[in-house]
């Protein structure tokens, strides 16, 4: 009797694992890939890595090490990993023509994925947009920013104030690498810790911020994951995808607006989607007391 039962319990035992086996890898009707199941490895760094055309040096056991926890960080936040595959779909094609008109590498890109996840965030520091511009740093390099209007939210002309931004430090430490630690960290503490430590490259760096210490490997580990999602085991249908705003039309405005939501209705649109349209527009109304000339965009 207790072999019998013995034997049941066995075949049971293989059925259900049979079972796994097969169904682990049955299409997923939700995203029409093979879903199998979940694996959690660790990451193959041989491979030459670069940002803006400036390779890491993959001999070097800190700089590995470093890479190697960035892409564990984000090959492994799911959520956030795949959020900026979907927007970036959207957003991108929008970038990235501004950074080729700027001079910059394309690269640049994905330091506005480390700063946002590519979306409106506000930081508690205050830094707020795609591109995470202090209030004061928007201002020097040519946004508009105040109670009614904060062009930090203006995704083209922040995109630009970036490019400037970032172009600047480059021609001041050499390196896009340092320009892009001098974004995190600014670039007072970087140059001052340069010379201090004689320091020729952002690898020789010692310093006391982690944040700013991690972060070329992040926007280097967001480069590798984004570019090549599938290898990482993200399976994103196209569809899926998010994609740019619907075409809208170009409405000047030079003189003040009483509400925005009476605009949108008189426009044919919801106050919400004329604000998804234009989300630099931070309150209800623009008294514009300088009578300056405002292009907004209204869904078609």
């Amino acid at each position: 009797m207790a072999n019998r039962t013995l034997l049941v319990l066995n075949a049971l035992l293989a059925l259900a694992l049979m079972a796994i086996f097969l169904f682990g890898f049955k299409k997923d009707e939700g995203s029409g890939f093979p879903a199998p199941p979940q694996s959690i490895r660790s990451i193959n760094l041989d491979k030459d890595y670069d940002f803006c055309g400036e390779k890491l040096p993959m001999n070097n056991f800190d700089v590995r090490q470093r890479l190697d926890a960035e892409l564990l960080r984000n090959v492994y936040y799911h959520s956030s990993t795949i959020l900026a595959i979907k927007r970036a779909n959207a957003l991108f094609p929008i970038i990235e023509p501004i950074l080729r008109e700027e001079g910059v590498p394309e690269d640049l890109k994905y330091l506005a994925v480390a700063e946002s996840n590519l979306s409106n965030a506000v930081s508690p520091a205050g830094a707020r947009g795609v591109w995470q511009f202090m209030k004061s740093a928007a201002e020097q390099y040519g946004l508009e920013v105040n109670d009614e209007v904060d062009e930090r939210y203006h995704l083209e002309k922040a995109t630009r104030a970036a490019c400037r931004y970032l172009r600047r430090q480059k021609e001041l430490l050499g390196s896009w690498m340092l320009a892009a630690a001098a974004y995190n960290g600014g670039p007072a503490r970087i140059s001052t810790e340069m010379e201090k430590q004689r320091a020729r490259s952002f690898f020789d760096l010692n310093l006391a911020a982690d944040e700013t210490m991690r972060y070329p490997f992040r926007i280097v580990a967001l480069k590798e994951v984004m570019q090549n999602p599938e290898h990482y085991e993200y399976y994103i249908d196209k569809e899926h995808l998010y994609t740019p705003l619907p075409p809208h039309k170009v409405v000047t405005v030079d003189g003040p607006v009483a509400s925005w939501a009476d605009f949108a209705a008189e426009h044919g649109v919801s106050y919400r989607m004329f604000k998804l349209y234009n989300p630099w527009l931070i309150d209800n109304k623009l008294t514009n007391k300088a009578r300056k000339t405002y292009e907004v965009r209204v869904p078609r």
